[in-house]
């Protein structure tokens, strides 16, 4: 017998496997992680993922799942907090690395929470794409709706990269593919010079989008919406998409437009 033989690796409680890691930026990253066979989730919903902390106790996020439903993966969309409690450990994986995830999905940002509509807009700073992220990959998006647009402001072009690298990637998707002249991505920033700029909010109050689009205002009877960010931006955002004529819906609820109030922000 050998008695210096490799004591059994500890397996986390809800354990999956990192599979992929990328890093964005600086303060950016995405990493993939297996899925629970009896995971089953809609397209823009979240899960709790997280580490042990230094007392071995469980320190979980809400984090969207930026993968689609039908995907057999599970991809997540995150930043780095040098202070944060969870994302200071979280940005060290790799793969073969083991991350607590529990498999009871929930959120807002669905397509049933939403009335039938025309056109569908999806409102995003930072990592709040993520959720739909796996709504513009899932093929129902674009049988439900004409046109979609992906509003997405970031402070720098290096952090709007993952956004852009994946609506490049949908005309290319041998599932999105034949849907992808649906779509219309605006992206801007607000700190760095660039092509397009401006917060979202003004960009919708100026009717700016509309202009660089070509496409008509939003009103109540064509739009729907998806808002996701931090709660300052929400509550901004909220009041522009009223201003319109829009209404707040739920899952219980379906109107004009709806919230992730689970967003994964600074101090995580």
């Amino acid at each position: 017998m050998n008695d210096t033989a490799t004591p059994p690796v500890k397996t986390l409680p809800d354990a999956q496997i990192v599979t992929a890691v990328h890093h964005w930026t600086d303060s950016l990253f995405s990493f993939r992680v297996t899925r629970p066979r009896t995971l089953r989730f809609r397209s823009g919903e979240f899960v709790m993922i997280g580490l042990l902390d230094d007392k071995g106790k469980p320190l979980l996020r809400a984090y969207s799942i930026a993968s689609p439903s039908w995907d057999e993966e599970l991809e997540f969309y995150s930043i780095k907090v040098p202070n944060g409690p969870l994302t200071s450990r979280l940005q060290h994986i790799q793969p073969g690395d083991q991350i607590i995830l529990r498999p009871k999905p929930v959120g807002t940002l669905v397509l049933d929470a939403l009335l039938p509509g025309e056109r569908l807009w999806f409102l995003a700073t930072g990592t709040g794409i993520a959720p739909f992220a796996s709504l513009m990959r899932d093929p129902e998006t674009y049988e439900r709706y004409d046109s979609v647009v992906m509003m997405h402001t970031c402070r720098t072009a290096a952090e709007l990269e993952y956004g852009r690298q994946l609506v490049e990637g949908l005309k290319e998707d041998p599932l999105i593919g034949e849907y992808a002249h649906k779509l219309k991505y605006y992206a801007t920033t607000t700190r760095e010079p660039s092509a397009r700029m401006g917060r979202i909010t003004d960009n919708l109050t100026s009717g700016k989008v509309f202009a660089d689009l070509g496409i008509h205002p939003m009103d109540q009877a064509h739009d729907r919406a998806m808002v996701c960010g931090s709660l300052a931006f929400n509550i901004d955002v909220k009041a522009v998409l009223e201003s319109f004529g829009l209404r707040e819906g739920a899952n219980s609820e379906p109107l004009e437009y709806v919230v992730e109030k689970a967003f994964v922000g600074d101090g995580v």
